[in-house]
């Protein structure tokens, strides 16, 4: 009886708040936002990136972006001020946080880097990756840049799952 209860006052909370939302469904249509180069400052290597939902508009606290790299593409060193959570899709890449050995990535895996942690990350060497990069914001900031990822750093074999 008491698990019925509960189960008729949760419909009846979700069906309040329901009702109060004046906030329509938006759909990002495939196609509507164009494709970008990643920026030399950034990146070594051929990178795309696809944006998926833009800039906070003062109801989303992220953005999220497709992003493929080329053979041997990679982000600099960089960090976020809330954290990012990488999503591979295709392909053989890898991600290194400083200080710790290169990993490998596949499709399927899921990386979260915490805020302020120094990292990058990109394609394999010989084949290229797509990942759907979800990056969270602090007063509108997502990312902190820093020096670019020589081959030396980039090369060693990395630590495989």
């Amino acid at each position: 009886m008491k698990s019925l209860a509960m189960t008729a006052i949760s419909l009846s909370m979700a069906a309040s708040a329901f009702a109060q939302s004046d906030k329509s469904l938006q759909i990002s249509r495939n196609g509507s936002q164009a494709s970008a180069k990643g920026p030399v400052e950034y990146f070594t290597g051929t990178v795309r990136v696809d944006p998926l939902f833009p800039r906070p508009n003062g109801t989303t606290h992220a953005t999220g972006s497709y992003v493929t790299f080329e053979p041997g593409a990679r982000t600099a060193w960089h960090t976020h001020p809330v954290g990012q959570t990488l999503v591979v899709t295709a392909g053989v890449g890898r991600v290194q946080r400083w200080g710790d050995p290169v990993q490998e990535i596949r499709p399927g895996d899921v990386v979260w880097i915490p805020a302020g942690q120094k990292h990058w990350h990109g394609a394999a060497p010989t084949t290229a990756m797509t990942h759907m990069a979800i990056t969270e914001l602090l007063d509108g900031k997502a990312v902190d840049w820093l020096e670019k990822v020589s081959d030396a750093q980039y090369l060693p074999e990395p630590v495989r799952p």
